[in-house]
C-alpha cells in the first residue's frame, strides 16, 4: 500500500469536492478489481494514479513515485444518496498540481469504465437444465 502521501511535505491543503460519478466508479472498481489499483494516465506520460480506499494519489513515476496530488479524508459517513458529491481533502504537493486534477479524474474514469466493461464480459450466466 502506498503511504508517501503521508510522509512528503504538502505544498497546499484544499477542501475538495469529488463528483459522485468518480467516487462511485472507484468504489465499483474496488469491489471488482481489488482494493489497490494503479493506472497510468495516457495523456500525462509520467503520471500514474494510485487508488486506495483511504486515498487517491497522483504520483510521478519518473521521480520515484513522488506524490503530485492526493484526495484523502473522504466524508462518506452521512452519505444518503448516490448522486451527491463527496467532500474530501485535496493535498497538493506541487505548485502546478491543480492544473492536472480534472484531466486525471476524467482519464481515470474512462480507464476504469473500460476495465469494468472487460470484466463484465468475462463471465456468462448458465441456465439450469429444463426439468421435464
Amino acid at each position: 500500500m502506498y503511504t508517501r502521501h503521508n510522509e512528503v511535505p504538502v505544498y497546499e491543503y484544499q477542501a475538495g469536492v469529488l463528483d459522485a460519478l468518480y467516487y462511485n466508479r472507484v468504489q465499483t472498481a474496488f469491489k471488482r478489481l481489488g482494493l489497490c489499483i494503479r493506472l497510468a494516465i495516457p495523456q500525462l506520460r509520467t503520471l500514474d494514479i494510485i487508488l486506495q480506499p483511504d486515498a487517491w494519489i497522483i504520483v510521478d513515476n519518473a521521480l520515484n513515485d513522488l506524490p503530485v496530488a492526493a484526495w484523502t479524508d473522504f466524508e462518506t459517513a452521512d452519505r444518503n444518496a448516490l448522486h451527491t458529491p463527496i467532500n474530501c481533502q485535496l493535498r497538493l504537493f506541487h505548485s502546478n498540481a491543480s492544473m492536472i486534477i480534472k484531466r486525471v479524474l476524467e482519464a481515470m474514469e474512462a480507464m476504469l469504465e473500460q476495465q469494468l466493461n472487460v470484466t463484465e464480459d468475462s463471465h456468462h450466466v448458465i441456465n439450469f437444465p429444463h426439468r421435464e
